[in-house]
């Protein structure tokens, strides 16, 4: 399975991938919203970790180019804030699947994350 983190703070991202890669996952990083892009535009995704408070970019430009251009791939919305707490991000965005606190563990949204990328 093919992963696609975006996430402004190496470390954190960093963080995510370890459990992902260790279950055998690909996992590629950025830090931006060109940057993801263009991942999607070359690889094969099932699963999109998104930060919603992404520093260069739109987060939900990335989303919204994930169902265009892949429309199988499931977004992981994650967030420090009450952005969207109302749940308002799954109307929003028709490939969203999950609504995290970027602060849940690591091993937690590796699990997440393969249940969704199972159904891709």
């Amino acid at each position: 399975m093919q992963v696609l983190i975006v996430e402004s703070r190496e470390d954190l991202a960093e963080s995510w991938a370890a459990p992902l890669r260790a279950a055998g996952c690909i996992v590629h990083l950025t830090r931006s919203q060109e940057a993801a892009v263009l991942v999607l535009v070359r690889q094969r995704i099932e699963v999109v970790m998104l930060d919603l408070m992404l520093q260069e970019g739109s987060p939900l430009a990335v989303a919204d180019f994930a169902g265009f251009r892949q429309p199988w791939a499931k977004v992981v919305f994650l967030t420090d804030s009450a952005v969207f707490s109302d749940g308002s991000i799954f109307s929003l965005c028709a490939n969203a699947c999950a609504f995290l606190r970027t602060a849940t563990p690591a091993q937690d949204l590796a699990a997440i994350v393969e249940h969704y990328g199972a159904a891709a």
